[in-house]
């Protein structure tokens, strides 16, 4: 679930998450039965039923999620069903051939301004970061981890050049005393980075974003999901997912690119490829974003992408991870 302009109050309607315009447009006409892969405070799976699905199947691994919604979930009866898991496993979860997938990837609103949740670089509370609310925890793997493995999922997952640095920083720092807040982890960063200039990110923003990458899983998950849903859809059915950094969007772009790929007719270079019947066909061919009135309600929707495909009578077939583009799992898929 990515980061958008939620009213996470109990009982309160969710604001428009982030690209549903969009992405109703892209997959109209909605009917039938669709799974919300990523459920969060149920803005995708309301907008989906109001557009005319006839059933959604919302599913997240995080149960604070799922409590929140019974306050207004019963208002939708049967079209509405609820499952505490994760999109992984979604083709078995549905239990049957879906007309539609949406994935809306990252960490929510509802998590980001908990600061108990541990979350947030900008809000004080403990080391958490588990949207499953299980299993080791952001605090277990950085007073745990070795200096090349946080490095790795520093520079791997966050894409922060500094990790090293700020590797051997957190070595020195646990030393000491562990670490249990996320306020004592960003103090150490930023003492390893320079003071962002005005319009530039928070220093600990990447290492954050890889945190949390690592702790829950999340390319594994997305692997994984996208296989999910692939076997889920019927011919005709629709996938389309929500990105928010340019690693997971750099994923889904290549999976969908491989699955609707014919093969090739290869070059002196290289043998031709094996000729496949494409699995999806991408519609649109490109990514879209948000536009100008989206981002006057969202600022934080400047970084989204959505991908839309459409899925064709071929049988699934698994796509090889490591043409992905995947980061190698560091802290073992902790929190899954």
């Amino acid at each position: 679930m990515a980061a958008t302009a939620r009213d996470t109050a109990p009982g309160a309607r969710p604001h428009i998450p982030v690209l549903l315009r969009p992405l109703l447009a892209a997959v109209a006409p909605v009917e039938g039965l669709w799974v919300d892969g990523t459920f969060g405070a149920g803005g995708y799976a309301r907008g989906l039923l109001e557009a005319g699905a006839a059933q959604v199947i919302g599913i997240d691994r995080d149960p604070m999620a799922l409590d929140m919604a019974s306050s207004w979930a019963d208002a939708y009866g049967d079209r509405l069903r609820l499952v505490e898991g994760t999109f992984s496993d979604l083709d078995d979860i549905a239990g049957a051939p879906v007309d539609g997938v949406v994935l809306d990837l990252g960490v929510s609103s509802m998590q980001l301004d908990r600061p108990e949740r541990g979350f947030s670089f900008l809000r004080d509370g403990p080391l958490d970061m588990r949207m499953s609310q299980s299993g080791p925890s952001a605090a277990d793997l950085v007073n745990t981890a070795s200096e090349e493995a946080l490095a790795d999922i520093l520079y791997h997952y966050g894409e922060e050049r500094q990790a090293r640095r700020i590797a051997r920083a957190i070595l020195r720092r646990r030393a000491e005393a562990p670490f249990e807040t996320t306020g004592q982890l960003v103090e150490v960063i930023e003492r390893q980075l320079p003071r962002p200039k005005p319009g530039q990110s928070h220093p600990a923003t990447r290492s954050f974003q890889a945190i949390r990458i690592a702790v829950n899983d999340e390319f594994g998950q997305l692997a994984a999901g996208l296989e999910a849903a692939e076997r889920a859809l019927k011919p005709g059915g629709r996938l389309a997912v929500v990105t928010f950094h340019s690693l997971e969007d750099r994923v889904v772009k290549r999976y969908l690119q491989l699955a609707a790929s014919s093969g090739g007719g290869g070059s002196r270079h290289a043998p031709a490829l094996e000729a496949e019947v494409p699995r999806f066909t991408l519609t649109p061919k490109k990514a879209i974003g948000p536009d100008a009135a989206e981002l006057d309600e969202n600022p934080r929707a400047r970084s989204a992408r959505l991908r839309v495909a459409t899925r064709t009578e071929a049988p699934f077939a698994p796509v090889d991870r490591m043409k992905l583009g995947l980061p190698a799992p560091v802290f073992g898929g902790a929190a899954r």
